[in-house]
């Protein structure tokens, strides 16, 4: 089980614009730099201060091919939370009939708004 502490520091380093696009693009595999550099518009040290930060937080890694580095996911959450993201909720989810501590159907105190 992971502590609460990472889950909170891993959503906190996923959750920006630029990494989450990083991150859909490395579930679809291995990407070099230039790779983000086309669909990102981005330039290149923009790009790899994105990375590094990833790096950091052990969620990417990469291996050196001649002078370009490619990067790939090392942590098995991110797929799955790519997917999370990505999917199509059409509904909300329902509403309780009563309070699940009173069960008669009413809230027991003022409601507060």
């Amino acid at each position: 089980m992971i502590p609460l502490g990472q889950k909170v520091e891993l959503l906190r380093v996923v959750a920006h614009p630029v990494r989450i696009r990083i991150l859909e693009e490395l579930s679809k595999g291995v990407k070099c730099v230039s790779d983000f550099e086309d669909f990102l518009e981005l330039r290149q040290p923009n790009i790899s201060q994105h990375l590094s930060i990833l790096r950091q937080f052990g969620v990417v890694d990469y291996y050196v091919d001649g002078r370009l580095r490619c990067y790939f996911l090392v942590n098995p959450l991110i797929p799955d939370l790519i997917k999370m993201l990505n999917k199509d909720y059409r509904e909300t989810l329902p509403r309780p009939a009563c309070c699940p501590v009173t069960r008669k159907g009413t809230y027991p105190g003022a409601r507060r708004r």
